[in-house]
């Protein structure tokens, strides 16, 4: 016998034991293939399920690998699907249905609303519920899938006369959003009214929105316990600055922001004579913005009335010195002030530079005499301001006995309302400068070389409307 020849007894010399043990290895290899074949045998009408067996030489870890049973009709034949770390699911084999356990259920409904908002490119929402989901549990994307082909083979098992869609509520929840989607489109009432570059934002923004907490691992904020109605009441007595500070918080700040009734109110408050013309409605304003009252409160042409326009105004003076050597030049500075009221009255205010700002913007008054200050009338018509009849209210001297006599002229303006650089409505450019003759009428234009144009500065305790 060679070395690489290995012997084999002959049955008749095989000991006892090793006789009994191969007997009873083929007596359970003949039990398991009868059982193979019974279970594989078709049946009509009735659902197989395949089994698992685990070997006893396997070890503790390969065991705990989970298995997940998928049932099918008798056509298709059994089915074993095995996942590796996924979390254990149980088959019901006599109604072909999976239970999961109700955190694994939560999970894989929150991974589908997150699937779905991934295919409508709202990727920060499906960012969020995936995050939301894995938190949940580690494995639910295994989990989702496993799920999704058994609907769908479930599905085409079905007739197709008797194929129902799945029953399960994630589908149902989407076909309301669809609903609700197709309803906001239709809808001929709406409370947002949006156009341009905000309404292409507003396209990618989801259907149901709440604030949002700063660390993702806290609780929803309390605010949103709140209804959006009362928000929107709360908004509606703010100033227009504030809603939009309130409106760069998050998207559903800024959805509520939009709300047609709080833009109402400020068109109606800041668009009525002077400020348009007579003839000249809200509504005809309104169609040349597609109703879209936010967006015609901030185009739409309008005097600030919160604050005062100011115009800092310069020129050079040759001055006198007794050294021929030597020329003096003067820099000369000073302000014009214009500030606008609701009923139509303009004041206008010349003050040299001994005057600063801090302390005029609180004596511009009707009240107010000094020199250089005037009282007048304003009217806007499209972004031209039109002043008229400055009339200059000189300081009353205490022992005056004569009624004072009225100024032989007076002067009037005419400005271009602008927007520029930061902020709206915020600059008014010369255009006219006149002095009118009381007595013919007659208008003698005024050097503009020196002047400026004017800057609006807000008046924190001065009104707007």
């Amino acid at each position: 016998m060679s070395a690489g020849t290995s012997y084999i007894p002959a049955p008749e010399q095989e000991p006892a034991e090793l006789a009994r043990f191969r007997e009873q290895w083929k007596a359970e290899v003949r039990e398991r293939q009868a059982t193979t074949s019974t279970q594989t045998r078709p049946v009509p009408g009735a659902s197989t399920v395949a089994e698992h067996a685990i070997s006893p030489a396997r070890s503790d870890a390969s065991a705990r690998t989970a298995t997940i049973t998928n049932t099918h009709s008798a056509s298709r034949g059994p089915a074993t699907h095995v996942v590796a770390g996924a979390p254990t699911v149980t088959t019901l084999a006599s109604h072909g249905q999976t239970r999961l356990s109700p955190n694994l259920v939560h999970a894989v409904e929150i991974y589908r609303k997150a699937f779905i908002h991934e295919q409508h490119s709202q990727l920060d929402q499906a960012l969020q519920l995936y995050r939301q989901a894995f938190r949940l549990d580690a494995n639910v994307d295994r989990a989702y899938f496993i799920e999704e082909q058994r609907i769908q083979e479930r599905s085409a098992a079905q007739p197709a006369s008797h194929k129902k869609g799945p029953s399960t509520v994630s589908l149902d929840g989407v076909t309301r959003d669809v609903q609700k989607f197709q309803v906001h489109k239709d809808s001929k009432d709406k409370p947002i009214v949006t156009s341009g570059f905000l309404a292409q934002v507003l396209k990618n923004f989801p259907e149901n929105l709440t604030f949002e907490p700063e660390d993702e691992k806290e609780g929803l904020p309390s605010i949103n316990l709140i209804p959006d109605e009362l928000l929107l009441q709360i908004l509606r007595i703010l100033d227009f600055t504030t809603i939009e500070r309130f409106a760069a918080v998050s998207r559903k700040a800024r959805v509520l922001s939009l709300d047609s009734a709080i833009w109402r109110d400020f068109v109606h408050l800041a668009y009525k004579p002077p400020q348009i013309a007579d003839d000249e409605s809200i509504t005809d304003i309104m169609e040349l913005y597609n109703r879209d009252y936010r967006r015609a409160y901030i185009e739409h042409p309008r005097l600030r009335l919160d604050g005062v326009y100011i115009a800092v105004c310069h020129y050079m003076r040759m001055g006198s010195s007794e050294n021929a050597w030597v020329n003096v030049t003067h820099l000369i500075t000073y302000h014009r002030y214009l500030r606008f009221f609701p009923n139509g009255q303009v004041l206008s205010l010349l003050a040299n530079e001994e005057w600063e700002p801090q302390t005029v913007i609180p004596m511009l008054k009707p009240n107010l005499r000094m020199k250089g200050f005037y009282i007048g009338n304003w009217s806007l018509s499209g972004s031209t301001v039109y002043i008229t009849n400055l009339d200059e209210k000189h300081r009353s001297h205490a022992h005056a006995t004569t009624e004072q006599q009225p100024n032989k002229y007076l002067f009037q303006m005419t400005l271009a309302l602008r927007s520029r650089p930061l902020g709206r409505w915020n600059k008014l450019d010369f255009i006219g400068y006149d002095s009118v003759n009381v007595e013919d009428g007659e208008a003698v234009p005024l050097p503009l070389k020196n002047e400026r144009s004017f800057w609006f500065s807000k008046v924190k305790s001065w009104a707007g409307y």
